[in-house]
């Protein structure tokens, strides 16, 4: 039998929800989203569902974390569609503010994660995090769950996000969850459906190149061959356009000169096919 689901637009709504929950001693956790829902989103429902009481999900484009010429615009959106899947995977409050209820009036604060907010996603889209990170501390204000679930496919958004929390001493646990992917190996993203059918073929060299980079850093290879392999085999796509592809310390993002057994490094990378942009990565400990 599926549960019912509460959908509530208003702070106020969704304090009043929580607070009734906290009374009664339930565990809360959040699940944030920008909607479009897949099956990458409904995992990290699944993972909350299994430590909390109370499972609310927030649909929220964030306009903050656009850059002037990128895709706020027409990043895809389908709220009735979004609500019947996350009723059908057991999500309990269904968050979905509206930008004027999420920023009554132009906004005079943000939050700047310094250092590990810096390279990839960072380097090329300037001030993408601070809107993550401001967007990020509103909901756990609004919310103040127990746990925040959080994909690995945007491994360096959980990295900031992470410190932001540890760093604010917000009494929240940050839970990163695995990429989940396509049966052909494309890591699912809500972009992907502005992929043609050539573009998305040619995707999947993505994870190709990073499962073969994990070979690589299993035989210690020097980081630059890795990077500078990786990079042939994407170039290897004639609709592939290479943004960054980076070997860096996870979680601390910092450069990696030579592998050593027991460090945690990331493969990312970000790639355009046409108009549309799709970040990969896979973290590895040597």
């Amino acid at each position: 039998m599926i549960q019912t689901l509460q959908q509530v637009s208003t702070i106020a709504e969704m304090r009043a929800i929580v607070a009734e929950a906290k009374r009664q001693g339930k565990k809360v956790g959040i699940v944030p989203t920008m909607g479009y829902l897949h099956q990458g989103h409904l995992s990290l429902v699944a993972e909350a569902k299994k430590t909390c009481d109370l499972v609310v999900m927030s649909i929220f484009v964030n306009p903050l974390q656009f850059g002037p010429n990128e895709d706020f615009e027409r990043y895809p959106r389908d709220l009735e569609r979004d609500r019947q899947l996350a009723q059908e995977g057991g999500v309990d409050v269904l968050f979905t503010p509206s930008v004027s209820e999420m920023y009554p009036q132009p906004i005079m604060t943000t939050v700047s994660v310094a250092n590990v907010s810096a390279p990839l996603c960072g380097k090329s889209r300037p001030g993408h995090f601070d809107g993550v990170s401001t967007v990020v501390m509103k909901l756990l204000q609004i919310v103040q769950p127990d746990f925040a679930y959080f994909g690995q496919k945007d491994a360096q958004q959980v990295a900031v996000v992470t410190q932001m929390v540890q760093d604010l001493s917000v009494p929240v646990e940050i839970i990163p969850c695995p990429i989940v992917r396509e049966a052909d190996g494309l890591a699912m993203s809500s972009r992907n459906v502005y992929l043609s059918a050539e573009e998305r073929e040619q995707a999947l060299v993505l994870s190709r190149s990073l499962q073969q980079a994990q070979t690589w850093i299993r035989e210690k290879a020097l980081p630059a061959r890795i990077r500078d392999g990786v990079i042939a085999m994407i170039s290897e796509m004639p609709l592939a356009s290479i943004d960054y592809v980076e070997i860096l310390h996870y979680p601390q993002l910092t450069p990696v000169d030579e592998l050593e057994s027991g460090q945690t490094v990331i493969v990312a990378l970000a790639v355009r096919f046409g108009h549309t942009r799709l970040i990969d990565n896979v973290i590895v400990t040597v």
